[in-house]
This record gives C-alpha cells, sequence and structure tokens, in this order.
C-alpha cells in the first residue's frame, strides 16, 4: 500500500497536461521501497483540482464544505481508479504494450459518466466561436457534486488519450521517477520531467560514477 502524503505542499505540475500531472499524484511509483500517495484525502485531491487550475478557489471550498466524509472517501477512491487505469494505459502507449483490458473499460465507465453529467447551455461567449454567444458544454446543475472532480479529470484523460498529442507523452529519464510529461519541445527530445530535479540529479550519478571508475593504466 502507498504511504500518505506527509504535508501538504503544492503537487509539482511538470506534466504539461492535467491528466499527466493527475497519474503523477502516485509519487515513486517504480521505485522499490514503494510509491508516495500525494492525494491521502479528498481535500487533496481538491487542492490537486485547484493547482491544476480545473477548479477555482470558490469551486474547491463549496465542494469542501458541501461534501459529507463517506461521499469524499467514496469519490477519493473513484479517482484513483480513475487515475490507475490511466497510469496504465499512459506508460502502455509510451511502452508500446497494450493496457490490461480490465484498465480499458474502467477508463470506457469514467468517460461515459463524465459525459452523462455534462449539459449544453447557452453562453454569451465561447473560446470555439471567437467570443461570440454560442452553445457550450458545461456542469451545470452538476458542478456541487461530490464527484466533479472526478468527471473533470476523466474528461481531461478522455480528451489527451484520444488527441494527437497523446504521441507526445514521455516518461522522465530517470528510472526510479518515469513520471509522465508532454514534449513540447522543439525537437521533441525532452528527457526529464524537471530538469532542476531530475535532470540535475542524473547528471550528478553519471559524474560520480565516471569518477569512481578504476583508471586503465597505458
Amino acid at each position: 500500500m502507498a504511504s500518505p502524503a506527509k504535508n501538504q505542499q503544492p503537487f509539482d505540475l511538470s506534466g504539461g497536461h492535467p491528466a499527466l500531472d493527475f497519474v503523477n499524484s502516485l509519487d515513486n511509483r517504480f521505485r522499490p521501497d514503494g510509491p508516495v500517495e500525494l492525494l491521502a484525502d479528498y481535500s487533496d485531491l481538491l487542492r490537486f483540482m485547484e493547482q491544476a487550475q480545473l477548479l477555482s478557489s470558490q469551486q474547491t471550498r463549496l465542494l469542501a464544505k458541501a461534501t459529507k466524509q463517506d461521499a469524499a472517501a467514496r469519490v477519493l477512491q473513484s479517482a484513483r481508479e480513475l487515475r490507475e487505469a490511466a497510469a496504465m494505459t499512459f506508460y502502455g502507449s509510451v511502452d508500446r504494450r497494450p493496457p490490461p483490458l480490465t484498465d480499458i473499460r474502467t477508463l470506457e465507465r469514467h468517460f461515459l459518466s463524465a459525459s452523462r453529467h455534462r449539459e449544453l447551455q447557452w453562453e454569451t461567449s465561447t473560446e470555439s466561436s471567437e467570443g461570440r454567444p454560442g452553445i457550450a458544454w458545461t456542469w451545470g446543475r452538476f458542478e456541487t457534486e461530490a464527484d466533479l472532480p472526478v468527471w473533470m479529470l476523466s474528461q481531461a484523460v478522455s480528451e489527451l488519450m484520444m488527441s494527437h498529442e497523446m504521441a507526445r507523452v514521455r516518461t522522465c529519464g530517470a528510472d526510479t521517477c518515469r513520471w509522465l510529461f508532454l514534449d513540447t519541445s522543439k525537437n521533441h527530445t525532452r528527457r526529464w520531467c524537471n530538469m532542476k530535479v531530475c535532470g540535475n540529479r542524473m547528471k550528478a550519478r553519471r559524474f560520480q560514477e565516471r569518477a569512481t571508475e578504476p583508471r586503465v593504466s597505458r
């Protein structure tokens, strides 16, 4: 079982997309001593949503106040289920292997649930209409439901997986990290989730290894 996070430090949103940052909320996923769970409770999920700019601070306060403890526990479990199915699929795509069918079905269930909880509304201006009035998908009457974070994350995962951007999903080159990120570099050669963390750490490790290599006398 993953150990819970011990503090409430800001989430490291190095993934370049909310769906990838969401998967990265299980930190050190591949370390032998086990991962670290950054979504320890419903409040962590709300913090993530706000920091990822999926929900406003006002929305997270309303959800925190309105959501009862049993509902919070259920939604947190649902969010983790979505995250792990998404992780298997993203990593499967990067490693060019199909994810288990059970994970595909889990994603399907979450994607369909998100779709059922959206509604069309007339908007005075929409991004797609360059500021002109039009119809747009909104969460409408579902905006105060405890499950809103899971529906929004399901939509984010779905949109990325079914877009051409899926081909740009990479994993961090540090073998103990392997965080997911969207490679938007000019030549698509980005190697690290965070150059200041994993990049410098791996450079230091290689330097140390070279320094300790036995020298061959001539």
